[in-house]
């Protein structure tokens, strides 16, 4: 080791002299030597100046000095005694982690009896701090997809210096936010009223009684069901072309993902029409425009999305599939071993049966799904006995193997849940404090004159 702080009583015998914060201790290299990972084991294997400093703060023929606090270092030197640590009383989780760290003190080390407060401690402190950072409205967290509608009120900035930056500033703000103001709610109510209306027409011309055929026995378009599909399109369409004429930034707002479904539920209305125009059933390049046009018109489900604008609900779903990639990705793959194994035990055990429908491995995939998921249609069902019994085990294991990652996604969801509408709490609360301040602005410059500008 580099240096003379290694000091020898008898052979065979060493030990070293560390001071942290003032705390003056000698440590017995034998000890440190189990665990050669740590800052202080690693300082056994030094042999250069650049080295040591790289480890502790400062150091001297005699001793090391690290300036860390001294309390939780009687820590450290018991987990060198007994190979264990323990949390520190009095002391913050987050720097308690940090502590272990920098000793390099990995999280195995944790005694049992500690090991599942620490966790706990842990995953409360990460919520708690992510509340906090959607609190501030952060357009570049991780969770921004919650935010989204929050954090609009922080782009008023980007108007400055733009043309029309106070009318377009107004307009925006009204279109974004419900609670601005009474104009802002009637407008959202008008714009989730005509979305609902939308939906009707559509789940309506679906049905049989209200179609109708012309004289050539043509399917044509109910033209009450026509008159509504125009109104509601063009009324998406004057929006949308508003939102984007005052946005503070259009390509911020072509990304966003509620404006993109916006524009993909007006973009077929209009492909379909143009289709129509040209298919005049004598141009033989255009004889696949009618499979495309039913294709494009199935695209119109996507108004269904555009409820997620006016509902925290909807928002927090989309926020928790988009973070809860790898609990899905769980729940995918647990449920395909269980449909591989279950589907060639049921085929193994019901091909010999001349009732029975499960003779082939796809169909054995179908009645493995279905069972496993509990939804159980009952198109499929095994005949024998021992297939009665792997159906029942088959369901058992469905229960359990859905239930486990399910749990985990329904805790986000209820998280981003909580955490949206404190957002909007907070954001009506600072609209209202700006509203009274706008009006104690005003009445101040009309009474006395004062013109100034709030930043």
């Amino acid at each position: 080791m580099f240096g003379r702080v290694l000091h020898s009583r008898r052979s065979g015998d060493c030990f070293i002299n560390v001071n942290v914060g003032g705390f003056k201790q000698r440590v017995d290299c034998d000890a440190l030597k189990r665990f050669p990972q740590t800052r202080l084991g690693r300082l056994l294997s030094c042999s250069s100046h650049e080295e040591v400093l790289e480890l502790c703060d400062d150091f001297s023929p005699s001793e090391y000095y690290f300036d860390r606090s001294p309390r939780f270092f009687l820590y450290v030197l018991n987990f060198y005694l007994t190979g264990k640590i323990h949390l520190a009383d009095g002391l913050c989780v987050l720097s308690f982690s940090q502590e272990i760290e920098y000793w390099g003190i990995t999280e195995r080390h944790l005694d049992f009896c500690c090991s599942n407060k620490f966790h706990e401690l842990m995953k409360l402190a990460e919520d708690k701090s992510v509340d906090q950072g959607s609190g501030e409205l952060q357009p570049h967290s991780l969770d921004s997809s919650t935010e989204e509608l929050s954090a609009s009120r922080d782009d008023v900035d980007l108007f400055e210096g733009s043309w029309c930056a106070t009318l377009r500033r107004n307009i925006w703000i009204r279109l974004e936010d419900p609670g601005y103001s009474t104009s802002a709610k009637v407008m959202a109510v008008a714009s989730l009223s005509v979305v609902i209306v939308s939906i009707v027409a559509m789940c309506v011309h679906s049905m049989p009684d209200y179609h109708q055929v012309d004289l050539h026995e043509k399917e044509i378009e109910n033209p009450v069901l026509t008159f509504f599909e125009i109104i509601c399109v063009l009324y998406f369409s004057a929006e949308f072309i508003l939102r984007l004429a005052v946005a503070p930034s259009a390509r911020k707002f072509l990304c966003g993902p509620l404006n993109m479904i916006d524009l993909l539920s007006i973009m077929p209305f209009y492909v379909t029409s143009a289709c129509d125009a040209m298919d005049n059933g004598e141009n033989t390049d255009l004889e696949n425009v009618g499979k495309v046009v039913q294709i494009l018109r199935l695209m119109r489900v996507f108004r269904i999305l555009k409820l997620a604008r006016h509902s925290a609900g909807l928002r927090s779903l989309g926020a928790t599939l988009r973070h809860s990639s790898s609990e899905v990705g769980q729940l995918v793959l647990f449920l395909s071993v269980g449909i591989s194994m279950f589907s060639a035990l049921i085929y193994f055990v019901e091909k010999e049966s001349q009732e029975s429908e499960l003779q082939t491995m796809p169909i054995g995939w179908w009645w493995a799904t279905i069972s496993m998921t509990t939804v159980g249609y009952g198109d499929t069902y095994p005949i024998t006995l021992a297939g009665k019994l792997i159906a029942t085990l088959c369901i058992l294991c469905g229960l359990l193997m859905v239930a486990l990652p399910v749990t985990n996604i329904f805790n986000k969801f209820s998280a981003f849940y909580e955490r949206q509408r404190r957002i909007d709490l907070r954001r009506r609360q600072r609209d209202e404090l700006h509203t009274v301040l706008d009006k104690y602005v005003c009445g101040a410059k009309e009474k006395f004159g004062i013109f100034w500008n709030f930043a």
